[in-house]
């Protein structure tokens, strides 16, 4: 019997959002997926500033840490709050001591006046806020950053950007971490995206993608059933699968039980063990976290089965780098109880002006 396992990789995050919850519904509710970006996450997005960001991916940082999860690909976008953002994350992370891997998700659904357009696509040319963002990967990365080149969406993107972030990808030897055919708007990203993916590219929900395209595919079953988007059928997939959380937290035990039970409403003859591979493939990105070591309040997780059908599993101590970053569920680097409380004070900065 184990009650011990390597550190978990959440294969996507969008650290940004640990605090959205309990943010003020809007006006109208949404009716689809793009109206749900359109009138949550977009609105999100704009009202970050440098603090919010800070603690935001503070806390997303401290909750990984606390479910095992000792490593992060994170995206992320902040419009109105652009350079440095990647810098302030990843320094959030490093106090913590959970690793991340970050990018900024370039997009054009900002015009160069700086107002959301009422209309996404299709767009032509590249615009002020696309090329901000890319410039703040190009800085990050440049100084030596872990990182990728991040796309919020080929259909939230001109042609010319699109390509210009995979260029920018190939100067730094990295991959774009990028949206795929995750809603019906997207449907287009598998003919946009061909000649230019490659196999370092993320490829992130692919719930509708109609075509073979390089990379690696991230997929997220409880973002996907929460936006009501469809069922990506990873096991159809030619690609490598990895598993992400779209920003819902980062216990990754709870996401791979999620999965492995939508999976089986699909195909009942899965078993867990395709879950737990997709668990480590993460460790394409980060291959050092197969050397930390995280202990749980269970005793069984040498068995893929028995995880399946047992929740409240939780970690209590994990060493990353051979350091004691958690020990008896608390961690030693931060103050838990501090990490909360500023980050509910960013929190009702952040939902005060998205009511405002």
């Amino acid at each position: 019997m184990s009650n011990q396992t390597a550190g978990f990789v959440c294969a996507h995050h969008h650290l940004y959002s640990s605090l959205a919850r309990g943010m003020p519904a809007p006006k109208k509710a949404p009716t689809n997926f793009l109206e749900i970006l359109q009138q949550v996450w977009w609105r999100l997005d704009e009202a970050l500033d440098e603090q919010m960001i800070y603690w935001s991916a503070m806390l997303g940082a401290t909750e990984a840490l606390l479910s095992g999860t000792t490593c992060i690909i994170d995206h992320h976008e902040s419009p109105k709050s652009i350079d440095g953002s990647l810098s302030t994350i990843a320094r959030a992370c490093k106090e913590v001591g959970v690793r991340v891997n970050t990018c900024y998700g370039v997009t054009d659904r900002w015009d160069n006046a700086g107002k959301l357009r009422s209309k996404v696509s299709p767009l032509s040319e590249m615009t002020q806020a696309a090329k901000q963002g890319l410039a703040e990967c190009d800085r990050f990365l440049s100084q030596g950053g872990r990182g990728m080149v991040g796309v919020h969406a080929a259909f939230t993107c001109s042609d010319e950007t699109l390509k210009a972030a995979s260029d920018l990808a190939l100067k730094h030897n990295v991959g774009v971490h990028i949206h795929v055919a995750e809603g019906f708007d997207d449907q287009q990203a598998g003919a946009r995206l061909e000649h230019l993916a490659n196999d370092d590219w993320l490829l992130v929900h692919a719930v509708h993608l109609d075509r073979k395209l390089a990379g690696t595919v991230v997929h997220n079953p409880r973002s996907n059933m929460n936006n009501s988007v469809g069922y990506a059928k990873p096991t159809k997939l030619n690609n490598q699968i990895m598993l992400g959380t779209d920003g819902i937290g980062a216990d990754m035990l709870e996401e791979a039980r999620l999965a492995y039970v939508r999976l089986r409403e699909f195909d009942v003859s899965s078993s867990p063990s395709v879950v737990w591979s997709w668990l480590e493939n993460g460790y394409k990105y980060f291959p050092e976290a197969k050397t930390d070591k995280v202990f749980f309040n269970y005793d069984h997780l040498e068995s893929e089965w028995h995880v399946a059908f047992t929740p409240g599993i939780r970690a209590t101590d994990v060493e990353i780098n051979g350091e004691k970053v958690l020990v008896s569920g608390l961690p030693t680097r931060v103050d838990i109880n501090e990490v909360r409380v500023k980050a509910a004070e960013q929190s009702k900065r952040l939902h005060e002006r998205l009511a405002n």
